[in-house]
């Protein structure tokens, strides 16, 4: 009985281990830079009175229950300018934020198809560090060591949209879609606040390769459009075009974004 009572134990432990090696998360698209820089480029939505800023991805397989991450980008102080040494922040300090993450179809010519997953989450978002006025004097950047370190004005940080679907509510999506996140800042976004704050310095991170203007291909999945983005802005300047295939609509722009596309990581189970 004892050597029956071990094996079952065993098996349990075997069908434990097998059932979570089923569920576990597979990356299936990441242009993710490992490890993380101090900061990157990124779109501000304040700055280019955007509402809402995505890219298209093609992940390795159709994805079941995605998780999805967005590289984003903070270059708010709690008190002071991003630009001057007196940017303070106590550490660790963050402020609240309703992000949404929107998945769309990709329609004929690279145009935005149906939508097919929105969901909003309330994320907690970390202030950037203090001036650093030794390293930094002068410029109110903050600092970091080591290998590609140096003086950064903004903090790059991920937010993670957790599964977007489970076993009682199932979510499959194509392995090419649009991805894009939204929000509100204090004049810009489908909702303005009205109020200026934090939010207002808050970025969409776009990766950033050795030379400017060229492809940064992603370590898994596929860009199918390198060149272009998606994007809804009120401000013509913040098109390729300038403004003239529209404003104010979320639209595929291209092709002046070589090289600047959002960051995005998603997983499959």
């Amino acid at each position: 009985m004892a050597r029956l009572a071990v094996s079952l134990v065993v098996i349990g432990a075997v069908f434990a281990a097998i059932a979570g090696a089923a569920s576990a998360a597979t990356v299936v698209y990441s242009n993710m830079p490992k490890p993380l820089p101090g900061n990157v480029q990124s779109v501000g939505f304040q700055a280019t009175s955007t509402a809402e800023f995505g890219g298209q991805v093609e992940a390795t397989s159709a994805v079941k229950n995605p998780t999805v991450t967005v590289g984003m980008s903070s270059w708010a102080c709690q008190s002071g300018s991003a630009f001057e040494d007196s940017c303070t922040t106590t550490p660790g300090a963050t402020f609240n934020v309703p992000i949404t993450l929107n998945v769309y179809s990709v329609g004929p010519e690279n145009s935005v198809g149906t939508k097919l997953v929105t969901v909003t989450q309330n994320f907690t978002v970390p202030y950037r560090p203090s001036a650093d006025t030794t390293h930094c004097a002068g410029n109110g950047g903050w600092y970091k060591g080591g290998k590609n370190g140096g003086c950064f004005h903004g903090k790059l940080f991920k937010l993670n949209f957790a599964k977007l679907g489970n076993a009682k509510s199932p979510v499959t999506l194509p392995a090419k879609s649009i991805i894009s996140v939204a929000y509100n800042t204090f004049t810009h976004g489908y909702a303005p606040t009205g109020v200026e704050g934090p939010v207002d310095s808050l970025n969409v991170a776009l990766t950033e390769g050795p030379v400017e203007g060229k492809e940064v291909p992603p370590s898994i999945g596929i860009d199918p459009a390198p060149s272009g983005i998606y994007q809804n802005s009120t401000w013509t300047g913040a098109y390729c075009d300038n403004g003239a295939g529209g404003t104010g609509t979320f639209r595929f722009d291209s092709p002046c974004w070589t090289g600047e596309q959002p960051l995005i990581q998603v997983k499959s189970s």
